[in-house]
């Protein structure tokens, strides 16, 4: 890292790890900061994760889903040593940016990335709309087509016109039990 210039001042850095070792990067990594008394100049170190819906058997189920999976986010003082401490951690294949010269985030992009994990409650990005033709993957109405005639993102329903006893029947399903045809 010597004789590379670096941004100074504290900054968000992506650090590259082995993908499923996140939470273990960052546990070694709280653990070499308090033993090797780096608490001045590398500040925290996080995970970057957002809330999910996802339905598994039938119910809904809110999940912890990684943002970018491999990574995780140092906050820190770029110096020769917090380099070394954070670079040198199990599981750590590297910093983001040009051979050894990390690359900060920039602060927008920062204040994006933790508005976004910080939602309390799990957003439905509805790739559907009225009119669209979809088929049912789950319930009671599993394998039945129908029309969408309204929606709902922000309970995450949608009503659907199935037809069923030879007329049109309304049923109101969760967003997440439906496949775009």
């Amino acid at each position: 890292m010597t004789k590379q210039k670096v941004q100074a001042g504290r900054n968000w850095y992506a650090v590259h790890t082995y993908a499923g070792y996140e939470d273990a990067v960052v546990r070694n990594l709280k653990q070499r900061i308090e033993s090797l008394g780096m608490e001045d100049k590398i500040f925290s170190a996080v995970v970057p994760t957002e809330k999910k819906i996802k339905i598994v058997g039938g119910k809904r189920k809110t999940i912890e889903e990684k943002i970018y999976p491999g990574y995780v986010l140092v906050d820190m003082i770029v110096t020769d040593n917090s380099w070394y401490v954070v670079r040198n951690t199990p599981r750590v294949t590297g910093f983001v940016g040009a051979g050894t010269t990390p690359v900060p985030f920039d602060k927008k992009e920062v204040d994006t990335l933790f508005e976004r994990m910080g939602v309390a409650e799990p957003k439905y990005k509805m790739d559907v709309k009225v009119g669209d033709v979809v088929r049912i993957n789950d319930g009671p109405f599993k394998d039945f087509e129908g029309a969408i005639n309204a929606t709902d993102e922000e309970k995450g329903k949608i009503k659907i016109l199935i037809s069923m006893f030879g007329r049109e029947t309304p049923v109101e399903i969760d967003y997440l039990q439906v496949k775009k045809i």
